[in-house]
């Protein structure tokens, strides 16, 4: 099997990447020459160069491909930059369809999100859910529905590809909530907004797996919501703080944490930097809540993920007065 991966320098994709070496799969990795790379040293791949919307380099890379894996994407939340997130979520997808559609590949894994069916108000919802949010919360999710629409649209037309929707990944390398792990442990984290909040979890591990049996089960069109469960901040710190012997954060009042929001948007974009709290943010804490169940993906695809609790767990590390050091990750 010769599979390639866009996106695969980035957190999920370099897991894929590994997964697939020690299946023995011919792994073809698909990157910008201006790529940091570290994540993918000393793996037996092959490198094909291009931007993602560079259909003429994706298609000349996908030559005798079997399976095409979809992970490269422009994730973030607060102040972005909304043209170039378009370009590279929804431009650079149909370029990825276009340049599989050309060389006629067996399969295709798109790597989605459960953004893409909206805020659904605490209700748990799975696959057969229709969206009823009508506006977008933030550009990530507006660019990744977009993409979503150009997915369905060219498995209509035949094309075998499948989409993969995970809740929060995590893992130890994760560049986006380890920092605040290690932040954690070091004592250093003091408040915390919204204790409530829900939020889906997956270890980046089993999202791969899914990722794989998606490409070996997965029904041409289908889409697999991918969580293994959820917990609410709160609980999550709470475990944390058994886990460690550190007192979980307190949290801070909502009035206030608002009220930061609004004043730091502003400030953000004037000075084009990237506040720790925004509008958007804050949006995403207090008022937006997806809840999924993963089900199809159990009963369909045969996933047997590890729990929410376990992925947490992995997250700290065994020794207790241990560093957890992400420097070489992030």
């Amino acid at each position: 099997m010769k599979a390639l991966v866009t996106g695969a320098n980035g957190f999920t994709g370099s897991h894929l990447v590994e997964a697939l070496v020690n299946r023995g799969v011919a792994v073809i990795a698909y990157v910008r020459r201006s790529s940091q790379c570290d994540r993918l040293l000393d793996l037996p791949i092959t490198y094909a160069y291009g931007d993602i919307t560079d259909q003429a380099a994706l298609t000349a890379a996908m030559k005798d491909v079997d399976t095409v894996f979809h992970t490269a994407a422009y994730v973030e939340l607060g102040l972005v930059d909304a043209t170039a997130m378009e370009r590279v979520n929804v431009l650079g997808t149909q370029a990825v369809l276009a340049a599989a559609q050309v060389n006629r590949v067996s399969k295709m894994v798109h790597c989605s999100t459960i953004g893409v069916l909206g805020d659904t108000q605490g209700q748990v919802v799975d696959e057969t859910f229709v969206r009823t949010q009508t506006s977008f919360s933030s550009a990530y999710d507006r660019t990744k529905y977009l993409a979503q629409q150009a997915v369905d649209a060219a498995a209509q037309q035949g094309l075998d590809v499948v989409s993969v929707l995970p809740s929060g990944i995590f893992g130890a390398d994760d560049p986006h909530f380890g920092p605040v792990v290690q932040t954690f442990l070091k004592g250093r984290l003091k408040l915390w907004a919204g204790g409530d909040r829900i939020t889906g979890i997956v270890h980046v591990d089993d999202l791969v797996e899914a990722m794989i049996l998606a490409a070996e089960r997965g029904r041409i069109g289908e889409h697999y919501i991918i969580s293994a469960g959820e917990m609410s901040t709160r609980e999550m710190f709470g475990q944390f703080s058994q886990q460690s012997g550190i007192p979980a954060p307190a949290e801070a009042p909502e009035a206030v944490v608002r009220l930061l929001g609004n004043l730091l948007d502003p400030i953000g974009r004037l000075l084009r930097w990237q506040p720790p709290l925004s509008r958007e943010r804050v949006h995403y804490v207090y008022d937006r809540c997806v809840r999924v169940s993963g089900e199809k993906a159990r009963s369909q695809l045969g996933w047997q993920p590890r729990s929410a609790q376990e992925t947490l767990r992995e997250l700290m590390p065994t020794d207790k007065s241990a560093s957890f050091d992400l420097s070489k990750n992030t």
